[in-house]
């Protein structure tokens, strides 16, 4: 009898994670998104926006597989716990390898950005994606360069001229002349700007994935044991 209550307890005990679960898969959408917008914003790390992608899919992935998992210990199907067990664990590695990446990008972060916003500034005047890209980061972040404004040296042949977007005014040509003018333009770079606001998004992006990683230990964990209490023909109606 004691047995028979444990299964029942740890039978809902599953539903109710099940319905975390759900929570945490679209917790993981809104996380994965928020961190792909943050990334879109400028190309200067379009090379690295694979892993918010993976996140959405995977809270895409739990989200459905919530509704699995509780039908399954609902109707105390043993083919379809099991199996939310196995898919639940592959999910879980995932996950953590995410947070890996993640973390692996925050420490690579300042490297990435010197070496884009370097390739980004030689390819202004060649490409109007790039030069799209700068501008509106310049224009977003009120920002000069990678460094600082003294990136924009070799913009034009004066040598003293930079891009409108480093304006605090836009208008049309008042960066002619203007380089190291900090009451026309900003003077401080985009790269420590830039650098801080990612490396937030990336620790939250982390952190979400750990976090739900966890709890979904849990419900493996519970998945289990509700098996067993079937595969021993338990009777927990």
């Amino acid at each position: 009898m004691a047995v028979e209550g444990g299964a029942k307890c740890v039978k809902y005990l599953l539903v109710f994670f099940n319905l975390i679960f759900w929570l945490c898969g679209l917790a993981l959408i809104v996380v994965g998104t928020l961190v792909r917008i943050s990334f879109s914003h400028t190309a200067i790390i379009k090379d690295y926006t694979g892993s918010p992608i993976v996140l959405i899919l995977v809270g895409v992935v739990i989200f459905f597989i919530a509704f699995f998992g509780c039908c399954g210990a609902w109707k105390e199907n043993r083919c379809m716990v099991s199996m939310f067990a196995v898919i639940l664990s592959l999910i879980v590695i995932t996950e953590i390898g995410i947070a890996i990446a993640g973390y692996v990008l925050r420490e690579k972060l300042p490297d990435v950005l010197d070496k884009s916003f370097n390739a980004m500034v030689a390819g202004y005047n060649k490409t109007q994606e790039d030069r799209d890209s700068f501008d509106a980061l310049q224009k977003q972040f009120k920002c000069c360069g990678g460094n600082s404004s003294a990136d924009w040296v070799n913009f034009s042949t004066s040598h003293i001229t930079v891009p409108d977007s480093c304006c605090k005014n836009v208008t049309k040509g008042c960066g002619i002349g203007a380089l190291g003018n900090g009451t026309i333009i900003y003077t401080e770079g985009c790269k420590p700007k830039l650098e801080t606001v990612v490396k937030e998004n990336i620790l939250w992006f982390a952190v979400g994935a750990l976090v739900v990683a966890f709890v979904q230990i849990t419900g493996i964990v519970l998945a289990c044991i509700l098996m067993q209490a079937i595969r021993k023909g338990y009777e927990v109606m």
